[in-house]
């Protein structure tokens, strides 16, 4: 290897382009196991997003099972989750452009088994009775006068689609006992998040798929969350809940709920997506199980007789999304760590083996390309403390100036009750190998630190997670780790939210780039986005009308007069949980003020990029308007964005 070369942060060349982020790899998510055959879905930006159901085991190549022209997606709560499962061989999926349910038998062409009502009754997080005969799932109805949430049974012999459970806002996880004789269900009402609180719900289940003797179990609105109750296969009910102040595992013994490794530590996530799989039973009688503690994530082994944990010390440390399925001896699930992109794993307990089945990215890159994070813990307001990852600039074939200290990028993350992970991301590797630090910033109301961190944000969103991404880069700041004149802000969603909101209300940073972010509350809260998150606000801000003050003085809109930074913004023209009216209102008042801003509307993009064309131009506008706006040459050609100037 040659000798690095000097030049100034920021300006370094990387092998690492927009155009590798955009097409060298896929999304994975939502694996299934039966018959020892792996199933997943592959997100492709190459096909347009599409999604894709594929089938792989040990001893074959994968194989492609929806086929051109499906996507397999559904839009219940918009994120989704829960689109397919598989019986018998046969599966059963959500097709994205209609919302129909399809059944796919082998190798035929894929039936729908649902009415078309033109995408406004939509599917979600199904099982199929134990006799075969019917599906049991999560509807959402679209009606003139509203959104409609229940539980339904789709008869597979063409009947009619019959609501079994209905009447509260929310449902999920709908799961039959091995005997078909119970159904178990989670149900909330609005204004509440799942998170916040849900109830845990048992009824006797009849031949024909009706429900009665309903009774809770567990849970309550805003106080207990509960988490993907399950069905041992000898017909024990078991559940996560966060009622001791962390998500554990406990099982029910008649009407008593025993807990089976207390501990401080997390057994599941917030439930923004269907289908969510934190355990599943071994053959053996032991629950194999995902758990995060300090911000790592592991997988272990639970005798729930003697209640211990055994932690398989596996490399992978990060779980995109909680996601594990077993049978038998065997486990299938995805996972990753910060130079091992996700893959979809297949762990036999019985032979030792250990298969990647499917890696969502595989590219020749050199590993010491990429920068390994560590975890921080920082101080931060109230005397608190806050955790992130930082990932410093790495590239071998570079290296900076003596006494030169990095540009650092604060990222924050979307929910805002969700997580940062150590994960192999190229999104970060991409500045990192530029020259940029990073952070990536669990700011408190972040998951995987107990529910009291998960509160922090109650009534202070806007304030605890912008005081936090403001105080992660003021530490690496003073220790020398970052450029104090060089920092900048992004973030998605909420995340693009906090990032408004630091770019308004303070003036650490130089530049902030958004990505479909909130500039407004009030709209939110008069009902200007969808039902799931329709009240959201009012345990993270104040109840409304209220607390109207507080949502406008917590709205970046209200006082743009404050703002000087220059800001990016990138927006989809179909999303339906972040409206493009939230950018648009924001580029208005940085033109009328004469701030320096860029913005990009993409075309057939929602919540959340999906295309290559739309990932790959985002990416090189932001490198673009932070190498403008801090001054300095790119070490790489890209199409600039053109920045409004006054």
């Amino acid at each position: 290897m040659n000798d690095p070369r000097t030049a100034p942060y920021g300006t370094w060349s990387s092998p690492i382009g927009a155009n590798l982020l955009a097409t060298a790899g896929v999304s994975l998510m939502e694996p299934w196991l039966e018959d020892g055959v792996a199933y997943w879905l592959e997100g492709r930006p190459a096909e347009g997003g599409r999604l894709a159901v594929v089938r792989g085991d040990p001893w074959s190549s994968p194989a492609d099972v929806t086929p051109p022209g499906f996507n397999v997606r559904t839009t219940v709560h918009e994120y989704g989750g829960g689109s397919y499962l598989v019986h018998r061989g046969t599966v059963y999926f959500s097709n994205f452009a209609d919302q129909r349910l399809y059944r796919q038998a082998d190798a035929a062409d894929p039936e729908p088994i649902t009415p078309d009502t033109g995408g406004r009754h939509r599917y979600a997080d199904g099982r199929v009775t134990p006799d075969g005969a019917r599906v049991i799932c999560v509807r959402e109805r679209h009606e003139d006068d509203g959104v409609v949430n229940e539980l339904v049974v789709v008869p597979l012999d063409g009947g009619d689609v019959r609501t079994i459970v209905g009447g509260r806002d929310f449902y999920s996880a709908p799961r039959i006992a091995p005997d078909g004789s119970k159904l178990t269900w989670l149900s909330w009402d609005l204004p509440w998040m799942p998170w916040d609180g849900c109830e845990l719900w048992v009824g006797d289940l009849d031949a024909d798929g009706e429900v009665a003797n309903a009774r809770r179990i567990a849970g309550t609105d805003g106080e207990e969350s509960i988490v993907q109750p399950e069905w041992s296969p000898s017909g024990v009910l078991h559940f996560v809940s966060d009622r001791s102040g962390w998500w554990n595992l406990y099982r029910v013994d008649e009407r008593t709920v025993t807990p089976l490794h207390p501990a401080e530590m997390e057994f599941a996530g917030p439930l923004w997506l269907f289908g969510a799989s934190n355990f599943a039973f071994l053959d053996d009688g032991r629950i194999a199980c995902q758990f995060e503690r300090n911000g790592v994530a592991h997988l272990g082994i639970l005798d729930p007789v003697s209640g211990e944990l055994l932690d398989l010390d596996l490399p992978h440390t990060a779980f995109d999304y909680p996601w594990l399925h077993a049978e038998g001896s065997q486990l299938v699930f995805i996972g990753g760590a910060p130079t091992i992109p996700m893959q979809v794993v297949s762990l036999d307990f019985a032979s030792r083996a250990v298969e990647v089945l499917r890696e969502s990215l595989s590219v020749d890159l050199d590993q010491s390309l990429f920068s390994v994070p560590r975890t921080i813990e920082f101080p931060t307001e109230g005397g608190l403390t806050a955790f992130a990852h930082h990932y410093p600039p790495s590239n071998p074939a570079f290296v900076a100036p003596e006494g030169e200290r990095p540009p650092l990028i604060v990222m924050s993350h979307g929910g805002p009750t969700g997580e940062s992970t150590p994960e192999f991301d190229l999104r970060k590797q991409y500045f990192t190998s530029r020259g940029f630090a990073v952070v990536d910033v669990n700011y408190g109301g972040s998951t995987g630190y107990g529910r009291a961190y998960r509160q922090r944000l109650v009534g202070n969103w806007g304030v605890v997670d912008m005081m936090d991404c403001i105080n992660a880069a003021r530490y690496l700041v003073e220790r020398g780790e970052a450029d104090g004149e060089r920092l900048v802000i992004r973030g998605g969603s909420a995340g693009g939210y906090t990032t408004l909101c630091a770019l308004t209300f303070h003036d650490d940073f130089a530049a902030g780039a958004s990505y479909f972010g909130i500039s407004d509350l009030e709209p939110f809260a008069m009902g200007d986005t969808h039902k799931f998150e329709s009240r959201y606000e009012h345990t993270l801000v104040g109840p409304f009308p209220e607390a109207i003050d507080l949502y406008r003085a917590r709205s970046p809109i209200h006082f743009v007069d404050m703002i000087s930074c220059p800001m990016l913004l990138l927006q989809g023209d179909q999303d339906e949980v972040v409206p493009p009216s939230q950018s648009e209102v924001m580029v208005e008042a940085l033109a009328a003020k004469g701030i320096p801003h860029a913005y990009l509307l993409f075309e057939g993009e929602q919540h959340g990029f999906r295309k290559a064309e739309t990932i790959h131009r985002a990416y090189e506008a932001e490198l673009s308007f932070y190498a403008q706006i801090l001054g300095f040459e790119l070490g790489d050609p890209i199409e600039p964005v053109p920045i409004t100037r006054p």
